[in-house]
């Protein structure tokens, strides 16, 4: 068997230990404590992208904020007592995904026939085993299905009806398609063909609808084990059985006993960039650190092509990185004493 509204809550200043949210303009969104370690950590994300103050309502981002800082609170509560990373990172990403407010699960953006395709992946640090699903769907939490492969298949990704098949021997939920569909993304569909019908190509990244909301999670245990999950439903109006990055091992989920990586954005780029593994690569290779990796597979490396996104990553002492390279990004991290929501660059 293989196996920032900022919330602070008492944070202990120790002697050469940074406030975590303080970074340099060199390093957008990191929260790192080089001099610090911490018994266990959890980070998330719920999308990168075109998310600024002006195209968004107060009740819109509360409701962002209730649902990461609700999932923040649920994950440290089960590492301060001891719950391995693979349960905690299952159970956030759980939640998520069955939140209209992500491309992950209920509210998955739509294909350019209407339906949903989703994708997961998951990867634990200590014997590289990982799991993933493609193309799936009518399996209720892909998340679920991708950990059923981790833990029960010889393989590391199923896709389409095959993965569906597996997931439904191991007694997972299985759904009619149009679970997934909302009315928000019904219009995403609708404005993105309009767009492409204008221009003639499915790419529009100034689209804000386009292609955030990847919903993510990277947990270090008390055990010191580092967990990494992604979960998504790919870009909309995406055709031919598209896939992405997030349930490719080594480019939207990464994990090993150096880091924990997890991505969002356009996955072609982060696909022919290995970005998760990149990170992990430039910490053993580069003796960087993981706030320096983190930043410089996305500040550097990404940008210097047309791909958009973000990353959260967590190291084997509980230091995070949270990097992107657009207007916003979905993000918080807990640990002990300490649980930190943002959404906007001016949070960092």
């Amino acid at each position: 068997m293989k196996h920032a509204l900022i919330i602070v809550f008492g944070c202990l200043l120790l002697a050469g230990c940074t406030d975590p949210t303080t970074t340099s303009s060199d390093h957008p969104a990191t929260a790192s404590d080089d001099a610090q370690s911490y018994p266990y950590a959890l980070v998330i994300h719920g999308g990168a992208g075109t998310i600024t103050r002006d195209a968004m309502s107060a009740a819109q981002e509360s409701a962002y904020r209730d649902i990461l800082t609700s999932v923040l609170q649920l994950g440290d509560s089960l590492l301060a007592n001891g719950a391995p990373s693979i349960d905690v990172v299952t159970q956030v990403i759980t939640i998520m995904e069955d939140s209209p407010l992500f491309n992950a699960g209920v509210g998955a953006v739509m294909t350019s026939e209407g339906t949903h395709e989703l994708d997961a992946s998951i990867m634990t640090s200590s014997d590289r085993n990982a799991g993933a699903v493609s193309g799936v769907t009518t399996i209720k939490n892909p998340i679920l299905a991708a950990r059923a492969v981790l833990e029960h298949s010889d393989h590391v990704m199923l896709s389409g009806s095959g993965a569906e098949s597996f997931a439904a021997e191991y007694g997972i939920e299985q759904v009619d398609n149009d679970h997934f569909t909302t009315e928000r993304r019904r219009k995403s569909l609708q404005r993105a063909q309009e767009r492409e019908a204008a221009t003639g190509s499915i790419y529009d990244t100034k689209a804000l609808d386009y292609k955030y909301g990847t919903v993510g999670a990277v947990a270090l245990d008390r055990s010191g084990e580092i967990v990494a999950a992604t979960s998504t439903g790919g870009m909309t109006n995406k055709r031919y059985g598209r896939i992405g990055d997030s349930p490719i091992i080594g480019a939207g989920t990464y994990a090993d006993q150096v880091c924990g990586v997890s991505c969002t954005g356009w996955g072609e780029y982060f696909i022919r960039l290995a970005i998760a593994h990149e990170v992990s690569a430039a910490m053993r290779h580069g003796n960087m650190t993981l706030a320096q990796a983190a930043d410089h597979v996305i500040t550097t490396d990404l940008s210097s092509t047309p791909g958009t996104g973000g990353l959260i990553a967590l190291d084997a002492q509980g230091r995070i990185a949270m990097p992107y390279n657009t207007e916003g990004m979905y993000r918080g991290y807990a640990r002990p004493d300490e649980i930190v929501v943002q959404i906007y660059k001016d949070e960092e």
